[in-house]
Order: structure tokens, then C-alpha cells, then sequence
């Protein structure tokens, strides 16, 4: 057996208490779940600082000198403090005690030289340290202590058990000397050399005991590489053996619906990045595999008439289609600006949503059946049972994290061959995250907006300036403009959401008065058929000002609108800002954003703010988003636990994920079934990989 599987209690210094802590605090079961243990940080005792090097860092350090005079000083209400003068050849600091002073005024010797360690603060000009670590210089010498000591992950009802850093510490030691330190290599020896990696013992040993920062960055950078190798060769196996094992219906001709189209129906030229993109889906639907796509692109970047141009090229195979949106409000627009598009050709293109009436849908499901309708843009309504396709070659899902694994499915049973799948998302999944959780969909990107857009000017405003902002919100109604004004919406506090809300549009009633002006409201606690009613009457160009929470969805087309107020702003997430900030610039006039928010800003909301004044390009604003928050929070609370890394850092190690997926595709390329000689080690590591239970449950 593997001494590695060995449950944790075995291990001495441990036994049946420690390891049932063990296990509910950090789920250590087996030796291996302790070695895996990684430390957050080490405290570096390799230097000494000198007293005149030190800085208000609030970091440990180490310096030698001398205690020249001791003295306590009372502090009333009967305390006191023991203050020492400490001193080396650069200057003099303090060392404090609180407590124990009698017995360390009684231990101290005055002049000899000692090693201290301990967290510095500075008060005034002179620095302290509070009970400091203190050892003589000559006992110091002979001691073997790490010169790096890590400090392991831990909760607070260890370190009430007694189970320290300390005693985790000892743990390790006591794991290295019982396994004797041999792991067993799981990387190929050409890649170790190729990329000059450590090899797995000497990487765990310096991670856990590190001998020098050198030997330690190499040791992080040999796991890092490692760990994301593993999940690059899994996602990419999955993606080859998906497209070996699941035919698709091979597009083969470019057709007449294409091609007059393209010659003569274009609204405007395509951008080079729509033009990429559509070559990119072409070679997918010519080869004789199932596509599986997902095509990012912001807002306004043109995703709908690549869409467009993918029908046609099922229509021209014999193939029908079907685009599936979240919310009935999205559906109709993809319908109205599909058909639109679609003018001049020859396309039966029908809209199925809730709110279709019962004649249409008897006609809608007829015509699918018989093959005479081409092309159904819908809701979830065309998950149902009813709807059958006789020829379904295309499926197109738009904002794909609305809908779970089992609806795309649903899609897939209409049809004898799987349908190739097209999933659309205007939220920017920046690329080291999109590798890593949609490494088994080939992605596309559209990173150019169309000719003819005006890049929104985005400005932030306290709210002192409030009278100017109206001002300028006057002027731009007078051209004939429209407005939106959001407010943010915590759930947790949705009394004091409404009220904020209602408080606004009083306000903003009293400022902007009848006749002059007239306004919309949407907010959470409508019934749908009133916010649907309010948004047709401010995309009509009825009302002048829509005051909303954030349930203006994602998608919603006005191009008259040229202004979006986001109040409050500190409390919306970037991507979410930058989310809002697309419902507006989508005609030719020039658009604007205006951040509103309090004087009291953190850190992270100046970034915030200093991001969307800064850039309107979505990819550059996710990652960004994801040093601030972090990959859990992007994905949604569903995928966050997704990549368990234990080592790796999606935001830090960008550059070593590119390296492992650069060498995952190559070896694959090589050897997908992993069978050469070389590849055994590593073949091993992966099947044994493949039966636990981790990541690859949460990947679709």
C-alpha cells in the first residue's frame, strides 16, 4: 500500500483527536492531504537587519545588538510596561513587555549580544518591539532553525486545541522523516529538463523546508506547473474525446444564403475580429465533429449578425436553427433585429416565448416538424417536450451562465446527431479563467467594436456635485436624449434598497417636473407584465428618464439612450459596471457614464472607479476584476469551488498556466493516449487523478 494513503492519525505526534480536528478544520484525512498542506507565507530568517534599515512594514525581522538599560515605566490604574534600550552600530530602538516582567528583568543580561525577532511598529521616530523572540548570539549560531519558517493555513479552533503552527511544523517533520521523503516523480524527464524544474522530492521538501528564497521559488514554480498541467491535460482530453467520439453533421457547402448575404446584405463591413471569429466556426462546422464554441465579445461588438451568418450556413446544408435567450426581453430583441437583418432573403424566422399565444404555437410546431420553418428564436420555451425539429443542425445559447448543464442537453436530445452549439456571453471571462473553467469549449473572441461607435466617456462624480450632474442631464434631454438612472440592489437589505429608490425618484420627480419631463420606474418588486409595459414606453421615447435597479438586463437595445447614471456606484462589482455602462453608446451619438458616488471611498472602490474612467475594454476590466474579487466571485457562487487549487493562484500564475496549457496541447498532440514509455509515469498520476472526486465534476 502507499504509505501516502496512510490515515492521518497513524502519523505519530497526531493520534485520534488531533486527526478528527484534522480532518473537519482542513480536511486532512491522509498523509498526503499533510503534505499538500502548503504554507500562506514564510518568515525569512535569513537576514538581519540593522536598526537604521527598519521600516513601519509591520513585518517580522531579526537584528542583533545589546541591551544597554532596562527601566519600567507606570502606566496608572496600577500598570505598568518594562521598556529596554536596544542598540546596534546604526542606531538605538525599544523592546517592550507587558507581561512576565519580573521574570525577564531577572533573566536579562545588559551588554551581551542577542538576536531578536519580532513584528516592528514605530512611534514617532523611534521604533519598538513587543515581546520579542530573544536568543544570545553565540546559542543562536549553533542552532539549526530553518532560515525559513512557514506558517501554515489554520482556524481558529486549532489554535484554541493547542494544534500551533509549531505543532503543525513538527507534523511535517515527522511525515518527511516516516515516508523518508521519496514521492514519487508524475512529470515526463524531457519536461523537467526542458523546463529546468526541480524534481517532486526536492520540490516538496524545499516548499515545506525551504533553504534558501531561490530554492523556494523554484520549489513553488515546480508545483504551480504541476498542478495546472494536470487540470489543462484533463480539460483537453475531454474536449479531444468529445470531438473523436461525438460526430457532428459536417456543413460542407457555403451556399447560396451565405453568400448572397454576405455580398449584398451586410448592414456595415465586418471587423477583423468578426471576420476571425466566423472563420474560427467555419472550420468547426466544415469538419466532421461537434462544435462546441463559446464566443465572447462586449456588448455592441456585433456577436448577433455572426449568429446570423452561422444559420445561414445550416440553411444551406438543409440544416434548421434555434437561439435560445434568458428573458423574453432579449428574445424579442434577437427576433426583431434577426428578422431585420434578414430582410431581403428568403427565411422563415418565428419568436417563441411565454407569452405566445396558443394558435401560433400550434403553427410554430407544425412548421418545425415539417422543416418549413428555418429558424426559432426563443426562451426556455423551446426546452419543452412539443417543440420538435425535424432537421436541427444548430443551437445557439446566448449568456450561456444563465442556463444550467441539463437545459443544454435538452437541446441536444432534438436532434438524431448532436446539434453544433454556439454559446454567446457579453460578460468578458478573462482569458486565464475562460482556459481553466471552459477548457473543454474552443472559445472565440470578438475584441473590436464595429465602425462608428464612439468609445462612452466615462467620468466619476461625488455626490457635492450632484447640481451640475442635473445640469448636465437637462442639457442632453433638450437634444432629445434619453437617461438611465440605476440604483444598486443588495439583497440583503431590500427595505433599504426600495427606499433608496423611492427617495431617488422622488427627488429626481421634484427635479425634474411634469410636463417638461416624464419618467419611468422599474424595480424588483413589479409584477413582469408592469416592467415590460415601462420599458416599452421608454424604448418608444415616451419617458425621458428610466429609474431602475439593476433589473435592467443585460441585452436591452435604446439606441436613443446616451446617459447612464449609476448612483452609488462604490457598491456595484466592476464587471457589473461595466455590464451597465453597455445599455448606453449603442446608437451613433455620443454616450456617457457617470459614476456618482459618496466621499468615503475604500482602496478597492478607487480602483474601481479609476478602471472604468480609464478603459472601456471589457477583457482589460475582468481582470482587473479578478485580482480585486478573485476567481470564486466572478464565476458565481456555483463555481466558485470549482478549482480547489491548492497551490496555484489563477490571478498570479497567468503566466504558468499559458506555459501548462502550451505544453498539455503538445504533448497531446504527440500522445494523446499517454502510452509512450515516457508518458508512463505520467499516465499513472493521471488515471489515479481521474478517480477523485475534484474539479472534474464541476466542469460541463
Amino acid at each position: 500500500m502507499n504509505l501516502l494513503e496512510t490515515p492521518i492519525e497513524y502519523l505519530k505526534g497526531v493520534g485520534p483527536q488531533r486527526g478528527d480536528l484534522l480532518r473537519k478544520e482542513l480536511s486532512i484525512y491522509k498523509y498526503i492531504d499533510l503534505l499538500n498542506l502548503f504554507p500562506n507565507r514564510y518568515i525569512d530568517r535569513t537576514r538581519y537587519y540593522k536598526i537604521n534599515e527598519l521600516q513601519n512594514s509591520n513585518s517580522e525581522v531579526q537584528i542583533i545588538g545589546k541591551i544597554v538599560h532596562i527601566k519600567t515605566i507606570e502606566q496608572g490604574k496600577g500598570k505598568s510596561r518594562l521598556v529596554a534600550t536596544f542598540i546596534d552600530d546604526t542606531g538605538q530602538m525599544e523592546l517592550v513587555w507587558f507581561q512576565g516582567q519580573k521574570w525577564i528583568r531577572d533573566s536579562i543580561k545588559i551588554n551581551i549580544p542577542y538576536v531578536i525577532f519580532g513584528k516592528v511598529t514605530q512611534f514617532g521616530p523611534i521604533f519598538n518591539m513587543a515581546h520579542p523572540e530573544m536568543e544570545f548570539l553565540e546559542e543562536h549560531k549553533a542552532s539549526l532553525r530553518s532560515a525559513m519558517q512557514p506558517v501554515y493555513p489554520s482556524t481558529e479552533k486549532l489554535a484554541n486545541k493547542g494544534i500551533s503552527n509549531k505543532v503543525i511544523n513538527k507534523m511535517m517533520q515527522q511525515l518527511f522523516v516516516e515516508t523518508q521523503a521519496l514521492f514519487s516523480e508524475n512529470l515526463p524527464d524531457y519536461l523537467l529538463d526542458e523546463l529546468k524544474l526541480l524534481p517532486k522530492n526536492a520540490a516538496l521538501f524545499n516548499i515545506h523546508f525551504p533553504k534558501s528564497q531561490d530554492l523556494l521559488a523554484k520549489a513553488q514554480f515546480r508545483l504551480k506547473f504541476e498542478e495546472l498541467f494536470f487540470i489543462q491535460l484533463q480539460l483537453i482530453t475531454k474536449n479531444l474525446i468529445r470531438k473523436h467520439k461525438i460526430k457532428g453533421v459536417p456543413f460542407e457547402k457555403v451556399g447560396v444564403n451565405f453568400t448572397n448575404f454576405y455580398n449584398n446584405h451586410l448592414p456595415f463591413e465586418l471587423t477583423t475580429a468578426q471576420k476571425r471569429v466566423l472563420k474560427e466556426i467555419r472550420n468547426d462546422l466544415g469538419s466532421n465533429a461537434q462544435m462546441n464554441r463559446l464566443l465572447q465579445g462586449d456588448v455592441g461588438s456585433g456577436k448577433t449578425i455572426v449568429a446570423l451568418m452561422c444559420m445561414l450556413l445550416a440553411k444551406d446544408n438543409g440544416f434548421q436553427s434555434c437561439l435560445m435567450a434568458p428573458t423574453e426581453i432579449l428574445a424579442n430583441q434577437h427576433f426583431n433585429g434577426i428578422s431585420e437583418l434578414a430582410l431581403q432573403l428568403n427565411l422563415n424566422i418565428k419568436l417563441l416565448t411565454g407569452s405566445t399565444k396558443t394558435a401560433e404555437r400550434k403553427e410554430i410546431h407544425e412548421a418545425l416538424e415539417k422543416g418549413t420553418l428555418d429558424l426559432l428564436i426563443g426562451t426556455h420555451a423551446l426546452l419543452e417536450d412539443k417543440v420538435q425539429f425535424q432537421k436541427l443542425g444548430l443551437a445557439i445559447i446566448d449568456e450561456q451562465h444563465r442556463f444550467g448543464v441539463e437545459q443544454r442537453s435538452k437541446l441536444w436530445q432534438k436532434a438524431q446527431i448532436p446539434p453544433h452549439v454556439l454559446v454567446m456571453t457579453a460578460t468578458p471571462i478573462p482569458r486565464t479563467l475562460a482556459m481553466s473553467l471552459y477548457g473543454d469549449l474552443d472559445i472565440s473572441v470578438i475584441d473590436e467594436l464595429p465602425p462608428g461607435r464612439k468609445p462612452i466617456q466615462t467620468v466619476h462624480r461625488y455626490d457635492a456635485n450632484r447640481l451640475n450632474v442635473w445640469k448636465f442631464l437637462k442639457e442632453e434631454i433638450a437634444k432629445g436624449r434619453q437617461i438611465y438612472i440605476v440604483y444598486p440592489l443588495i439583497q440583503e437589505s431590500e427595505k433599504m434598497d426600495y427606499k433608496d429608490l423611492m427617495d431617488g425618484y422622488e427627488s429626481i420627480s421634484r427635479d425634474f417636473p411634469l410636463p417638461h419631463y416624464s419618467i419611468s420606474i422599474v424595480h424588483g418588486k413589479m409584477k413582469p407584465a408592469d416592467k415590460e409595459e415601462e420599458m416599452r414606453r421608454f424604448a418608444a421615447g415616451k419617458t425621458n428618464i428610466m429609474v431602475a435597479t439593476t433589473v435592467i438586463e443585460v441585452g436591452v437595445n435604446i439606441p436613443n439612450a446616451s446617459v447612464m447614471v449609476i448612483e452609488s456606484a462604490e457598491r456595484f462589482g466592476l464587471s457589473q459596471l461595466h455590464q451597465l455602462r453597455g445599455r448606453v453608446g449603442r446608437g451613433a451619438k455620443q454616450s456617457y457614464c457617470i459614476l456618482m458616488t459618496s466621499h468615503k471611498l475604500s482602496n478597492d472602490s478607487k480602483i474601481r472607479m479609476e478602471t472604468m474612467v480609464r478603459t472601456n475594454d471589457g477583457f482589460e476590466i475582468s481582470e482587473v476584476d479578478l485580482k480585486l474579487r478573485g476567481p470564486g466571485d466572478i464565476m458565481g457562487k456555483q463555481q466558485s469551488g470549482v478549482l480547489n487549487l491548492q497551490i496555484a493562484d489563477l490571478v498570479k500564475d497567468k503566466d504558468i498556466l499559458q506555459l501548462a496549457r502550451h505544453h498539455a496541447i503538445k504533448l497531446l498532440k504527440e500522445d494523446a493516449p499517454m502510452e509512450h514509455p515516457k508518458h508512463a509515469k505520467l499516465r499513472e498520476a493521471f488515471i489515479e487523478m481521474s478517480k477523485k472526486k475534484t474539479i472534474w465534476n464541476y466542469i460541463s
